[in-house]
């Protein structure tokens, strides 16, 4: 593992110095993924790109040249100035009321098609409240649909079912009484 972040940390450091950014990159291992942080500097904006795509294409090529070198460990995560870091904390808040509204109705929720990071955010908060969730869709078509749990559906037909009880106990003291008449 040490090989492989040595290696990923060195890459990236490369990469950005073809940009003019000769800085130290913070390099870390979260279980088998491969953490790298680029400091703030005045070109953040550029490396991070219109909604993190040249950020994500960073990490792709980080990740791909720890493959094609046979690294054993080749999941990279690179995050600019804690963009990834703030982003994920704005979508876990604007998930809440997502949630709440599944929760509430008890009925699925289709969501917008989002990038794999936000829709690993959206699952994650979605299990941390009891909830289920699924990706579906191609490409940039994927989103994520916010189910309630099963556990949900269980406690809610079970009170469907005593509300359906009450009802028919009534329809047979009906019939008894037509009986004898």
């Amino acid at each position: 593992m040490e090989e492989s972040i040595i290696f990923a940390k060195k890459y990236l450091e490369d990469l950005l110095s073809f940009f003019g950014l000769n800085i130290d990159i913070h390099a870390t291992a979260e279980e088998d993924v491969i953490e790298l942080s680029v400091p703030s500097t005045h070109m953040n904006g550029f490396l991070i790109g219109q909604h993190g795509d040249t950020m994500r294409a960073l990490q792709y090529m980080v990740s791909t040249a720890l493959k094609n070198n046979d690294y054993e460990y080749v999941r990279v995560n690179v995050d600019i100035a804690d963009y990834k870091k703030s982003r994920h904390e704005r979508l876990a808040v604007q998930a809440l009321p997502w949630i709440e509204k599944v929760k509430a109705s008890g009925k699925q929720l289709e969501l917008q098609p989002m990038n794999a990071a936000d829709r690993r955010i959206v699952h994650k908060v979605a299990d941390e409240h009891g909830l289920t969730t699924e990706s579906i869709g191609f490409g940039r078509d994927r989103h994520v649909i916010i189910k309630p749990s099963e556990e949900a559906i269980v406690n809610e037909e079970s009170e469907l079912t005593e509300v359906e009880d009450k009802p028919k106990k009534k329809s047979k003291k009906v019939e008894e009484d037509k009986l004898e008449e």
